[in-house]
């Protein structure tokens, strides 16, 4: 069983390249941020030396989106070892990635692809992220992802897949918030029952972003533009089961100055600064 994680608790925002000089510049109003794992991977030159220098003064998580939990094939050794090598570099706070796969026979879609929720893709997931916790040394935080489709042979809720996997494994929960509302909306079911069907103390980072409509109702997770009231509004009931812990503002396109971020954060912080007092 891997070690604990302790709690942090912050108001961070994930750390693009457009908003690089501010955070070199000077100080801002954040408790940590988010990178991407792979953008900083293998590499070497300006990016590594800017996300170094960022972690000299806040702390930094990592998140990745290729670690393809729930392969068939098992998980690539050389990118867990390229992972683990960042890692000792900038001591993140923890590593998360996302419960999906991403590929097959060394391709990689770049897309997170959903999966079955079934005892067969249970035991799939675990020993995955068991051996990537065995290889990093550490616990993983586990996103549940944004879907579309919905296999006939599920077995089980996504959240009871969720926390099975934690039990399994030991692992920790990144809950997107964004998602939950958004896959909830595409597959007809009650948001707040998938926040009471996980284990709020196996909850660590939470994720709020904005999505857009798409055709025949359907809702897609596109990250590119402000976190709608719907979210908010499953934020508040979030923020009440688990804290804030560490909540972060995910952008990845159209992406804003960085004040417009940092207003959003502020309305995170409010929200649950209120819900902790109540």
């Amino acid at each position: 069983m891997p070690d604990a994680i302790p709690v942090f608790t912050g108001f961070g925002l994930g750390l693009r390249k457009q908003h690089h000089r501010e955070f070199l510049d000077a100080d801002q109003p954040v408790d940590f941020v988010e990178i991407i794992s792979e953008n900083f991977m293998a590499c070497g030159g300006r990016p590594l030396a800017t996300i170094e220098a960022v972690r000299e003064r806040l702390p930094v998580a990592m998140h990745g989106v290729s670690m393809s939990l729930g392969s068939t094939q098992g998980l690539s050794r050389d990118y867990l070892a390229e992972l683990k090598a960042l890692a000792r570099r900038i001591d993140p706070l923890w590593i998360s990635d996302h419960l999906c796969w991403t590929g097959v026979d060394g391709l990689n879609t770049h897309d997170l692809l959903p999966l079955p929720y079934t005892e067969e893709a249970l035991a799939i997931c675990a020993a995955n992220i068991a051996l990537a916790q065995d290889v990093l040394e550490r616990p993983l935080l586990i996103e549940n992802p944004s879907s579309y489709v919905a296999f006939p042979d599920n077995t089980m809720q996504e959240w009871e897949f969720l926390t099975a996997l934690t039990e399994r494994t030991g692992c920790y929960l990144l809950l997107d918030v964004n998602n939950v509302y958004v896959s909830s909306v595409n597959h007809g079911f009650d948001p707040a029952a998938f926040l009471r069907g996980i284990p709020a103390e196996r909850v660590r980072q939470m994720h709020l972003a904005g999505h857009s409509a798409g055709p025949g109702g359907m809702l897609i997770d596109t990250h590119d533009a402000p976190v709608r009231a719907e979210v908010w509004t499953l934020y508040r009931e979030a923020a009440a089961r688990f804290g804030p812990g560490a909540t972060m503002i995910e952008r990845d396109d159209a992406i804003p100055p960085l004040g417009e971020l940092l207003g959003e954060l502020a309305i995170a912080r409010k929200i649950a600064g209120e819900r902790l007092a109540a």
